[in-house]
């Protein structure tokens, strides 16, 4: 039985298999975009090592996971779950293009797809990262599933229309050049390395680690019933991921601005949130008091297994 979350999801069914019958096979431009950012990360780190250039990368690397894959990649574009001026979410989303995963529209449906995937009573194994951590990593980072019966995933006309989120899913690998010509003018191509190379290379095998182990290895408060995939905790990351590490919460309430739902769980990214609330560039931020009921969702610690409380405000 299909979960009644499911009637709201932009990804509609269009086969009885739709999500199970499909082929991994190798994708040569985002293996050769990785193993190119991967050999100049490599460069910097065996002939340009520099501490500017490794701050360069620390500082480099917190601002685009935090204000652009978390905020305004995940949290923003994907969910919606705050509001703000639209010159402000075009700024945070082009942060989350500069973290080098892909371009924002093919992002959404990469996670619609899976969201909707995992929600479901099975999957194929790639998009529940069910085949082990070596296959895993070789299946996400550099290859592509291809489902033989794709369900339709609708993006509404805001977001797919969109004259400069197309423009940046156009050119989203270009996005990385004004910012290499700008460092090598600064510094040479020790800052390049560290500046982009380094810092994009942290981004695709940070977002794939993380994926691998917030879906296999964790802690758990909720339980979704009838889901291929139930969502973890990896609570010693949560500054590494600007609080994208709390996943079996996300699971739990995926509209939910606050991700670090539980006392102790640190999430940045919320932090970042409330302060902007406070200067008055965001407003709307949805907890998941403000989200609709989910029948299927259990608290694990509740003997009744009833949905859990949301957070105080």
């Amino acid at each position: 039985m299909t979960a009644a979350s499911l009637e709201s999801h932009r990804a509609r069914a269009s086969h009885a298999n739709s999500v199970l019958d499909g082929t991994v096979r190798f994708a040569p431009l985002p293996s050769l975009w990785l193993a190119a950012m991967l050999a100049g990360a490599v460069s910097g780190a065996l002939c340009f090592f520099s501490w500017t250039g490794l701050l360069l990368f620390a500082a480099g690397t917190a601002i685009v996971l935090l204000f652009g894959h978390s905020l305004g990649s995940h949290r923003k574009l994907i969910h919606d779950s705050f509001a703000c001026p639209q010159w402000l979410e075009y700024v945070l989303v082009y942060l989350g293009v500069l973290v080098g995963l892909s371009g924002p529209l093919a992002l959404l449906r990469q996670h619609e797809l899976r969201d909707y995937a995992q929600r479901l009573p099975d999957c194929h194994p790639y998009l529940r990262h069910g085949a082990g951590f070596w296959r895993d990593a070789c299946w996400q980072l550099f290859c592509r599933l291809e489902l033989d019966h794709p369900p339709h995933i609708a993006i509404e006309p805001r977001i797919a229309h969109d004259r400069f989120y197309r423009f940046l899913e156009a050119t989203w690998m270009l996005q990385q050049l004004p910012w290499a010509v700008a460092l090598f003018v600064w510094g040479g191509w020790g800052l390049v390395c560290w500046g982009v190379c380094a810092r994009i290379s942290a981004g695709v095998l940070g977002h794939w680690l993380i994926g691998y182990f917030a879906h296999n290895h964790g802690q758990m408060h909720f339980y979704v019933d009838g889901a291929a995939v139930q969502g973890k905790n990896i609570r010693l990351t949560s500054l590494l991921t600007m609080g994208e590490c709390w996943h079996n919460n996300h699971h739990a309430y995926p509209g939910s601005a606050r991700l670090g739902l539980q006392p102790g769980e640190w999430d940045p990214g919320w932090w970042v949130l409330l302060l902007l609330r406070r200067l008055g560039l965001v407003s709307g931020l949805r907890l998941p008091d403000d989200l609709a009921p989910r029948p299927e969702l259990r608290r694990l610690d509740d003997a009744g297994a009833q949905a859990p409380s949301p957070p105080a405000r």
